[in-house]
């Protein structure tokens, strides 16, 4: 443990440029300051970076498959993505390095393994008996493109449909081609003039492995003998063929075709299907045949001992059927059911009692895959119920806006926030357990509580248990039922500043202690929440209106105005309720005809009945100014201790007391600085020179610049995450300064956005505002987008009842101190280096009669501060911990001198910034827009970490990227899924012990006993001739030039992965061995080919000899 002072503070520094700053640092605070030694515990070996876990659904799912004995799920994607789900709380992620298309998966049942085919006519197979799963082998065809494939149970060969029609099979132990082809034109009729399409099914009649079932997209079905080599029957119909399922017994199939038929055939008769069956096809009276449907994409055939066999069909609904949403139709016996989806259906599968194809496969449920959603259809209930989802695929059910991440928080939360969750659940699930219940939960290392808080564009809010790396929703609050919904379309333009989604979260600030929550939403609205068990009905929802307003007069005057005015904050300003009736015009437009005084949404005027949970007890809302729209919200803060919320926008800084229902506070941020403003302010057009610092949230875009103020809402994507990200997006994000043309330019107010000083940062705090202050006090610090960091004094009255009649009086006490760039995040540290965390008050439940409650009222009233500082002696000072976008400084309280500086990044700029406690110790994480993330110590910023990790790719992850305690970090990798992080080296060692397994040792179960007819028909000895048929000895080798086999990461490595732990020492040893043991065997495998190649060779000789002896040389 080295102790770091100033002295020492370049001993960390690997940075030329950092330590330049710091050498400056150093000659202007010199080591006679009377900074106090601090020990630093964290060095750069405590941190790593690693991804930990992908929660959500899989973006844009392309293939679906199930192993009906390990009990596991399997999701591939449209970009490569492959997504395991065991028993809840068992799930997995990997990814495909090319990042094409999953187009099938296969699992090897009850292997542990599994075959994914992409659009980049890749096969792949992965091991499934390790922990973080890896590709052992790969085959890339070169000539051909794959369109299906099939593994037959117990079989090692893999048949591979292609484009041209052809069928090629692959041993799946050594990923490597037979001989054996099944070619296109051997397969149709010689009389057949056309191609018959691309292969789009193949399998093995259930009950003759011998008989391949292949299916053209033309219509054309050909039941192939592999022994022979020819095809015993052809069966054509003139529709195109999506999906073919055998019948259990071998006798019968089924095809679905694009004219919405299905067509069951008999095997022996080839000349016509037995049955012609339209689902959804409106019978018609004179017998013709009925109006062709939409395609039928998908059937499976499934057989019950005790009853008619199930049908089950995805599309071939009736063409005029305009608007209906699609179905899954359930076929059983006479009934049909049709089950209605929310969105459109990727895959389904049923899931059966048998790995068996020949055995009746009693289907039990259907697992549909959808485009945005997971469905499990119970088929053994009436009405076919689905299966309550366990899994976290809800986080998309609303985009996401924002994202909170907290570790280690209050022990009673996750508790207390389930069961108010647990009323919101949905009736009418199905009864049974959810079937998808493989694999095994890891060891639970981590036993703090994690809560994640996702906002969403609908204005609802939900939290999550992120405990132990799994991920559970907890409660849901939507915060739009406080509000008017308007009906008509028409009224809606007049006051919405978005065009959608006009509750949309844009920021959280919460106090899980005290478990107050505030939210801002993207139409200028704040709501403060309080957490109650009981249910309550508020007759009239508190509100206040804030008029913030960055007035400009006709003579260039760097003042801001107020309208109406406040009294000037010399001594402190008096607080301001402002009922809604007090305004000077409640009417919604001013003397000029322009829209004036009014609130873009509505609040309810009704009672409201607010369920156990978050209850709302003010809803503050920013007002239209002049025809001006209210400028969205950049920043905000709660303090439960003082019972105060602050928030801000490029206008300026409003405060509310939320005990007294009054505004506080409601300044232009120029007036903050009141008369020594450092900016020269020409608010009359935007700076060319400088580069601003970021304004309204609305000019930040995902890709596309928004036209017009008028803010998109942040499912359009058209909205940064607290301001952290510059208007002009900086070089890094490649958009120019001209492209962001101003369509409404007659209002002088809207021209200058861009170079309006917005606050980015506020931090209420117990610490020393005056360099003359000998005791710290409660104030709140703003940070602003010039970089300026102001302060403001905050008297609060006693404790109890004083606190509810005595007003709050806050007064600005100027700037602190500069930085370069935004400001992020701002922290305080006591004298040893300690975290001050702000005061807080802890919960109680407000909803009880008040005389039991009184005594305990007054005692918890009195503002608790929690800062280790200010329960020890006067004299001792703090250190106040500030990040901007491109710098960090640590300032000494109450001097106010800068103890240390670190330059983070010159060319790009922090995205996010977070003062988080590791290891016992704290730092400073920071993730940069060129992708680097970083961490420095506390409080000298020594630079302990810097990874390349992502660039940033779009806002979504600048909006949702956030940093949290015990080395944990996530963010939005797409827009239905969370990728979680971590930066701790601890974290990633365990990491391993608390991932589930995915592969559990499970018996095969019996197969059916056929008694006679298995000898008759064949069972299970035809392995044996699959074996002889592909084999090399007879099929031979198939043409190099048709496929490349690589060698995947997987193989000995991914078992060097699994063998740490208590028998590490005896499975390195044993490994050792295994390799060994593989490469005698390799070499022992290469001279056998060498053998047979030699024997095969001399084999050809011989017979070519023959075949020309007896030739004359003009035969040749």
């Amino acid at each position: 443990m080295r102790k770091f002072n100033i002295r020492k503070v370049l001993d960390g520094l690997t940075a030329g440029s950092s330590s330049a700053s710091q050498q400056q640092q150093q000659q202007q605070h010199p080591a006679g300051n009377r900074e106090p030694e601090i020990q630093e515990t964290l060095q750069s070996e405590h941190f790593q970076l690693c991804k930990t876990v992908r929660h959500g659904f899989p973006y844009q799912p392309s293939a679906l498959a199930f192993d009906p004995v390990q009990k596991i799920l399997a999701v591939g994607t449209q970009t490569g993505a492959l997504r395991l789900f065991g028993r809840p709380g068992v799930e997995c992620y990997c990814q495909h390095d090319s990042g094409a298309a999953v187009i099938q998966l296969q699992f090897l049942i009850n292997e542990g393994a599994l075959v994914s085919a992409l659009a980049d006519d890749t096969l792949h197979l992965w091991n499934l008996r390790q922990k973080r799963p890896a590709i052992l082998h790969s085959l890339k065809f070169c000539r051909e493109r794959v369109t299906f494939c099939h593994l037959p149970f117990q079989s090692k060969w893999l048949y591979v449909g292609t484009e041209r029609g052809n069928i090629h099979i692959v041993n799946v132990e050594s990923f490597t081609l037979s001989g054996y082809v099944i070619m296109w034109n051997k397969a149709i009729e010689l009389s057949s003039k056309s191609h018959p399409g691309p292969v789009v099914h193949i399998s093995d009649n259930p009950m003759d492995e011998g008989k391949l079932l292949i299916g053209f997209e033309s219509g054309t079905v050909v039941l192939w003998d592999l022994k022979s080599k020819k095809a015993d029957y052809r069966y054509t119909y003139d529709e195109a063929i999506h999906s073919v399922a055998w019948h259990h017994e071998g006798k019968q199939f089924i095809c679905s075709h694009s004219d919405g038929t299905l067509t069951i055939w008999n095997v022996r008769s080839p000349a016509k299907p037995v049955q012609t069956i339209t689902p959804h096809g409106k019978q018609l009276k004179d017998g013709k045949k009925p109006e062709p449907c939409k395609p039928i994409l998908k059937v499976e055939f499934k057989t019950t001992r005790s009853g008619e066999p199930f049908i089950i069909l995805s599309g071939g609904l009736s063409y005029d059927t305009v608007g209906r949403r699609p179905c899954l139709t359930v076929m059983h016996g006479k009934s049909t059911a049709v089950l209605e989806m929310d969105y459109s259906i990727v895959d389904f599968l049923t899931l059966c009692e048998t790995p068996y194809p020949n055995d009746f496969q009693e289907p039990y449920a259907v697992v549909v895959l959808l485009e945005k959603d997971l469905v499990l259809i119970d088929l053994a209930q009436n009405g076919y119920p689905i299966f309550e989802n366990p899994y976290p695929l809800s986080i998309h059910e609303s985009p996401v806006t924002c994202c909170e991440y907290f570790a280690d928080c209050p022990v009673d939360l996750i508790p207390a926030l389930y069961s108010v969750g647990a009323r919101q659940k949905r009736q009418g699930y199905s009864k049974k357990e959810w079937p998808i219940n493989g694999g095994n939960w890891g060891l639970g290392v981590q036993s703090y509580p994690e809560i994640i808080i996702t906002g969403h564009a609908d204005g609802s809010v939900k939290f999550w248990d992120a405990s132990a790396i799994t991920l559970q929703v907890l409660y849901k609050l939507k915060t739009s039922k406080v509000f008017e919904k308007s009906r008509s379309k028409d009224d809606r333009p007049n006051t919405d500043i978005v065009d959608e989604d006009p509750y949309a979260i844009q920021i959280i600030s919460w106090c899980p202690e005290s478990r107050m929550l505030c939210i801002a939403g993207v139409s200028a609205h704040v709501i403060i929440y309080r957490f109650s068990k009981q249910e309550v009905i508020t007759e009239v929802i508190p509100m206040l209106e804030v008029r913030l307003l960055y007035e400009i007069s006709d003579v260039e005057s760097p003042e801001g105005e107020q309208a109406p005015p406040l009294p000037t904050p010399v001594g402190g300003t008096a607080p301001q309720p402002i009922p809604p009736q007090s305004h000077p015009s409640t009417s919604s437009s001013s003397s000029d005809g322009l829209r004036d005084n009014v609130p873009c949404l509505k609040v309810k005027n009704s009672p409201l009945k607010q369920s156990p949970g978050y209850q709302t007890e003010l809803v503050i809302q920013l007002v239209w100014v002049s025809g001006e729209p209210p400028q969205q919200i950049t920043s905000l803060a709660i303090n439960s201790s003082y019972g105060l919320v602050v928030f801000g926008n490029c206008n300026g800084i409003a405060m509310v007391d939320y005990l007294q229902k009054a505004v506080l506070l409601n300044l232009g941020t120029i007036e903050l600085y009141g008369s020594n403003d450092p900016y020269r302010r020409e608010p009359r057009s935007p700076r060319k020179s400088r580069q601003p610092s970021g304004a309204g949230l609305c000019d930040i875009s995902e890709g596309t610049v928004v036209p017009e103020d008028r803010c998109k809402s942040p499912t359009s994507a058209k909205m940064s995450r607290k301001l952290s990200l510059p208007t002009d997006l900086k070089p890094d994000l490649d958009i120019k300064d001209n492209s962001f043309s101003r369509s409404r330019s007659s209002s002088v107010t809207s021209i200058d956005k861009e170079s309006r000083e917005a606050i980015s940062a506020l931090h209420f705090c117990e610490t020393f505002t005056r360099k003359a202050d000998s005791s710290p006090s409660p104030c709140l610090w703003v940070g602003t987008t010039l970089g300026t960091v102001l302060v403001i004094a905050l008297n609060l009255p006693p404790g109890g009842e004083q606190r509810l009649l005595q007003p709050v009086i806050v007064s600005p006490s100027g700037t602190i101190l500069r930085l370069k760039g935004a400001i992020l995040r701002m922290a305080f540290l006591d004298t040893t280096g300690c975290l001050v965390p702000p005061a807080y008050e802890s919960w109680r439940e407000h909803n009880v009669p008040e005389e039991k409650d009184e005594k305990e009222k007054l005692k918890k009233r009195r503002p608790v501060s929690v800062s280790p500082s200010s329960s020890q002696e006067i004299i001792e000072n703090q250190y106040a911990v500030i990040c901007s976008e491109k710098q960090a400084k640590v300032i000494s309280l109450p001097t106010q001198n800068c103890a240390y500086k670190q330059n983070i990044t010159e060319t790009s700029f922090v995205l996010r910034g977070d003062i988080v406690a590791l290891n016992n110790s704290i730092c400073l994480a920071c993730f940069c827009a060129n992708g680097h993330i970083m961490t420095f110590s506390l409080p000298s910023l020594r630079p302990l970490l810097d990874v390349y990790y992502l660039p940033l790719t779009n806002m979504r992850i600048a909006r949702t990227f956030c940093f949290t305690n015990n080395g944990q970090a996530l963010y939005l990798v797409s827009p239905t899924e969370i990728q979680r992080l971590t930066y701790s080296q601890e974290t990633c060692e365990n990491l391993q012990e608390m991932l589930g397994e995915l592969f559990t040792p499970v018996e095969t179960p019996e197969a059916p006993n056929r008694g006679f007819f298995k000898g008759l028909f064949g069972g299970g000895a035809q392995s044996l001739d699959r074996e002889e048929l592909f084999g090399e000895s007879s099929s031979g080798k198939a043409s190099r030039s048709l496929a490349q086999h690589i060698p995947g990461p997987g193989g000995i490595e991914g078992v060097k992965g699994a063998a740490s732990g208590v028998v590490g020492e005896l499975a390195r040893a044993r490994l050792a061995l295994d390799e060994r043991g593989q490469k005698l065997g390799d070499l022992e495998e290469r001279t056998a080919a060498m053998l047979s190649s030699a024997d095969s060779f001399s084999k050809h000789a011989h017979e070519m000899m023959l075949k020309y002896k007896d030739k004359k040389w003009y035969q040749f």
